[in-house]
């Protein structure tokens, strides 16, 4: 696990995003994917908003996913596992790099056929709580003709991620302006940021 970690820490550190190729492991990963296929046949997903609970607007010309909040209280078994490998994280990446963090938010992500992500920073102008970016992708079998890659925009280096299952990414909130470029197939992942409150 502590070598996924270092793998997150080190390309963060040479390129300003972190990559782990296999973060999550393949059981896991196909876990929270079927939670995630439940939870859409359920109809328990929603919308996703631009913003905060503070100021928050639905634009589908901006975003066009929809997602689900994890949270403990929930009590799934593969939601907590997942909680538990993050705090482990968390304590790793304070003890080697004395980041602060003290807190966490995750949802799950869901593109359908044709949605995207415009352009966009994760911190909130109205809350500087948000400090770094994670995302963990769910799709087996990820073929370059699906698109839905993440695009993050840097002064000379433009970088193209392939949201390939177990996949972890992780950089800075208010420093990387990125998108979700158009997807042509069922795009999966869990979505979220690292907070000092």
């Amino acid at each position: 696990m502590e070598n996924s970690f270092e793998d997150l820490i080190a390309t963060y550190i040479e390129n300003k995003v972190g990559i782990s190729e296999h973060f999550l492991s393949t059981t896991l990963a196909n876990n929270l994917k079927q939670n995630l296929i439940s939870l859409n046949e359920q109809s328990l997903l929603l919308e996703a908003g631009v913003g905060n609970s503070v100021k928050v607007s639905y634009d589908g010309a901006i975003r066009s996913d929809s997602i689900y909040w994890l949270d403990k209280k929930h009590n799934n078994a593969f939601e907590n596992e997942f909680f538990t490998q993050i705090e482990a994280f968390i304590l790793y990446l304070n003890q080697s790099c004395y980041a602060g963090i003290t807190g966490y938010e995750f949802h799950y992500s869901l593109y359908e056929s044709g949605d995207f992500y415009l352009k966009h920073l994760d911190q909130f102008k109205n809350n500087p709580s948000r400090k770094y970016s994670m995302i963990s992708y769910l799709n087996s079998n990820w073929q370059e003709s699906d698109g839905g890659e993440l695009l993050i925009h840097q002064v000379n280096n433009n970088q193209k991620i392939a949201p390939t299952q177990g996949k972890t990414i992780f950089f800075k909130s208010d420093e990387l302006v990125h998108e979700v470029l158009v997807t042509q197939n069922t795009r999966m992942s869990i979505t979220g940021w690292l907070k000092s409150d």
